[in-house]
């Protein structure tokens, strides 16, 4: 073989592996944009405004049951349950303990303790 078929051969294998290539890459974008078609053709048919519109409901009603939770939790430890037997308990105590101690001082003040 001389030189100049080297040289050839080198030409012919470079637009061999060039057709190639593009042939390759002029399919695959041929591919891609098919799918994208496909994808944009399926995102049209489908209706996505109506989808926010959706979520923002669904948002805000649990954002009222999470708000209405909290609040009726709130008034109800504000609130001073009276009619409790435990705060009954305590209240009894305490006016009992109070009368004592008056009992105690105005025992005091008469001199009848000494």
């Amino acid at each position: 073989m001389s030189i100049s078929d080297w040289s050839n051969l080198t030409l012919h294998l470079e637009e061999t592996l060039t057709g190639a290539l593009g042939h390759y890459l002029d399919n695959w974008r041929r591919n891609i944009s098919a799918a994208a078609k496909a994808v944009d053709k399926t995102l049209e048919e489908e209706n996505f405004r109506d989808v926010v519109l959706y979520l923002v409901v669904m948002i805000g009603m649990l954002a009222f049951i999470v708000v209405a939770i909290l609040v009726s939790t709130v008034k109800s430890k504000r609130r001073e349950h009276s009619n409790d037997p435990y705060h009954q308990y305590i209240k009894e105590e305490w006016t009992a303990q109070d009368r004592r101690l008056e009992g105690v001082i105005a025992l005091e003040e008469t001199g009848a303790g000494s």
